[in-house]
C-alpha cells in the first residue's frame, strides 16, 4: 500500500516529469493489486505468518541493496527510523485483520482515509493549522463511508481494523514529516522495513511463523513482498525525487481505484451501487484535502 508522506516545504522539482509519473502510476497499480491478492492469501494461512515471510523477505533484499545507505545512518536516526517501522508494523497487521473481514474495495477506499486523517492528526497533535478544505473532506468521506461499510446500523469490524491503520498511518506520516532528512531515504526505508519485520515476527509468537502452504500462496507472497514492496520502494523514492509532491499525492490517491478495479475484475468483489457512490465519495475527499489551499504540500514516502 501507498504511504502518504510527511508535510514538506513546495518543491522546486518540474511539475510536468512524464516517466517519473508513470512510474509512480504503475507503483500505485501493483499496491492496487495486493488487496485482491492477501485476501485470497489469508484465507490459507494467519495475517501474521503472512506478514512475517512477506516483509522479512523484503527487509532482506532491502538492507542487501541499501547498506551503504543503511551505514551511514546516525545512531539517533536510526533508532527514529525503527519506532517510525514499529509503527507502520501495527498498522499493517490491523489493516491486513481487518481486510480479512470485508471486501478489497471496501479495505482499499478505508485505507485511504489516511489522506484525511494525517491533517487531523496534525491539527491535534501538532497545533498545525487545518484549512476548511480537510473539515468538507471530513463530512463528505463519512458519508462514503456509512455507504460503503454500515449495515443496518451495525459498523463492521473490519472497516473499523481498517480506519485504525489508517489513523496508524497518518501518524507514521507525521514522523517521517519531523525526522526525514534529505538524502536519507534509501536507509530509512530499509530500517524500516527491518522493523515491520520484527514487528510481524513477534507477532507469530510464541510458535513462530507458518510459511506458505502451497506454490500459489509463495507465488503471491513473492509478488507482495518484491514487487509490490522492495521494487516499489525503490521506483517510488525515485519517482519522487523528480516529480512535484503535489502531482505525486494526487497520483496516489489513485490506489482505492486500482484496488476496486482489480477486485471486481478479478471476480473478488462485485459492482454495487454502494461501492460506486460510497468510493466514489471517499476519493472524492481525498482529492479535497490534497488540492485544497495550504501552506505545505504533501509529499509521499
Amino acid at each position: 500500500m501507498a504511504v502518504a508522506a510527511p508535510p514538506a516545504p513546495v518543491s522546486d522539482k518540474p511539475a510536468g516529469a512524464l516517466a517519473p509519473t508513470l512510474g509512480l502510476l504503475l507503483v500505485t497499480a501493483v499496491w492496487g493489486t495486493t488487496f485482491a491478492l492477501i485476501k485470497g492469501v489469508v484465507g490459507r494461512m494467519s495475517v501474521p505468518d503472512f506478514l512475517a515471510v512477506r516483509f522479512v523477505i523484503a527487509a532482506v533484499v532491502m538492507v542487501v541493496m541499501f547498506a551503504r545507505p543503511v551505514l551511514r545512518m546516525d545512531r539517533g536516526q536510526l533508532w527514529r527510523a525503527l519506532a517510525l517501522g514499529a509503527l507502520y508494523g501495527v498498522a499493517q497487521l490491523l489493516q491486513t485483520w481487518g481486510l480479512a473481514r470485508i471486501s478489497p474495495s471496501v479495505s482499499g477506499f478505508a485505507t485511504g482515509m489516511y489522506v484525511v486523517f494525517t491533517p487531523l492528526l496534525g491539527w491535534v497533535l501538532l497545533k498545525e493549522r487545518t484549512p476548511p478544505a480537510t473539515w468538507i473532506a471530513v463530512a463528505v468521506a463519512t458519508v462514503g463511508l456509512g455507504l460503503l461499510a454500515l449495515h443496518g446500523f451495525e459498523l463492521d469490524v473490519g472497516v473499523l481494523l481498517t480506519l485504525a491503520s489508517a489513523a496508524l498511518y497518518g501518524l507514521h506520516i507525521l514522523g517521517l514529516g519531523r525526522w526525514s532528512r534529505k538524502g536519507e531515504a534509501f536507509g530509512m526505508a530499509a530500517v524500516q522495513m527491518v522493523a515491520i519485520a520484527v514487528v510481524c515476527l513477534l507477532a507469530t509468537l510464541p510458535r513462530g511463523p507458518s510459511m506458505p502452504p502451497d506454490a500459489s500462496a509463495w507465488v503471491s507472497v513473492l509478488y507482495m513482498a518484491l514487487a509490490a514492496g522492495a521494487l516499489a520502494m525503490l521506483v517510488q523514492t525515485w519517482a519522487q525525487a523528480h516529480m512535484t509532491s503535489t502531482r505525486a499525492a494526487i497520483v496516489m490517491t489513485l490506489e482505492p481505484v486500482f484496488a476496486a478495479g482489480f477486485a471486481i475484475m478479478l471476480g473478488v468483489d462485485v459492482l454495487g451501487w454502494r461501492t460506486v457512490v460510497g468510493g466514489g465519495l471517499m476519493l472524492g475527499a481525498m482529492y479535497i484535502v490534497e488540492l485544497g489551499p495550504k501552506r505545505n504540500t504533501h509529499q509521499v514516502l
